[in-house]
């Protein structure tokens, strides 16, 4: 086989790059039109719907697990390891349950806000816990971002709560995967395994009460669909961002936040008086402000880096 040449090698690079941005774009294209599907799985309630999901994303991942031949790395987990992955699988599953709430009953714009500050809410965490140090831009769009919130505030009259715990659970959860010595699959696979039992059981004894049975074959097709729904994109994510930069990926993430606030304006028709469009446009400046740092940080990172 001949040796690849520089050009080669180059079209190589930039076939697998578009394949990753295609990946990720995939993904986040899904999150952001999650808040077309909740409403479909009425009349089951929010914390219905979340069962379901853990339960048929348990399921589903044993499934996709058994099939690749990934249980190996489960075995090696250690305790440590598991215990990471619970308090993950916690996380998450506050994320997710919260999100499910917000859109079902009306606040798919709060929701979005959540998404639109969880990259700075991940800095926050990388200065407590990781110790990092801030740059001058990253400290403005963290002022900006901090006035946006009480701008908010005042406009909601009411701390915007379901922005920040999705904000702050997503990133925790952010956090903590980095601590978990599992690829994606197999890492979403543990999470289902330590929640699954509580999600089962409360299917359970729910009993009755619950809707899987009681309204026709296309709604319990729906909610056994919740599994396949949740694990798709965190798979094309887990590809995408195997192949290109984090940096890309960071701005792919703002695909998700910018379609849910669009459906929660121009298809539910949230309210959105004038106090509220201007707190929005300082999150955005503060994002934009964040997003100009980092590209001058990697640009910098990129020339300061010895030519091989």
């Amino acid at each position: 086989m001949p040796p690849l040449t520089n050009s080669t090698a180059t079209s190589a690079d930039v076939h697998q790059s578009n394949k990753g941005i295609a990946f990720g774009a995939g993904a986040y294209v899904i999150w952001g039109m999650f808040p077309a599907f909740w409403p479909l799985l009425a009349p089951a309630g929010s914390t219905e719907i979340l069962a379901h999901r853990i339960a048929w994303s348990l399921a589903f991942m044993v499934l996709v697990t058994a099939v690749l031949g990934r249980w190996s790395g489960l075995r090696r987990l250690s305790r440590r390891g598991w215990l990471m992955v619970a308090a993950a699988s916690a996380l998450i599953a506050a994320n997710w349950g919260v999100y499910i709430y917000a859109v079902n009953t009306g606040h798919v714009v709060e929701a979005a806000l959540g998404y639109f500050i969880n990259p700075l809410v991940s800095v926050v965490l990388g200065v407590l816990v990781l110790r990092e140090r801030l740059r001058g831009l990253q400290y403005a769009a963290l002022a900006i971002a901090v006035a946006a919130v009480v701008v908010l505030a005042v406009d909601y009259g009411r701390l915007p709560w379901i922005s920040l715990v999705l904000a702050c659970s997503f990133g925790l959860y952010g956090l903590i995967k980095k601590t978990v010595p599992l690829d994606a699959t197999s890492s979403l696979t543990a999470e289902s395994m330590v929640l699954g039992p509580v999600a089962i059981g409360y299917l359970v004894w729910l009993g009755g009460a619950g809707t899987f049975l009681d309204h026709g074959f296309g709604h319990a097709a729906l909610l056994a669909s919740t599994g396949l729904v949740t694990a798709v994109p965190l798979m094309l994510f887990g590809a995408g961002a195997r192949r290109v930069p984090l940096t890309t990926m960071g701005m792919l993430q703002y695909l998700a936040p910018i379609l849910q606030f669009a459906w929660g304006v121009f298809v539910a028709h949230e309210p959105m008086p004038a106090s509220r469009w201007f707190g929005f446009a300082m999150v955005w400046a503060a994002l934009a402000v964040f997003t100009l740092d980092a590209l001058r940080s990697r640009r910098r990172s990129r020339l300061l880096a010895p030519i091989e």
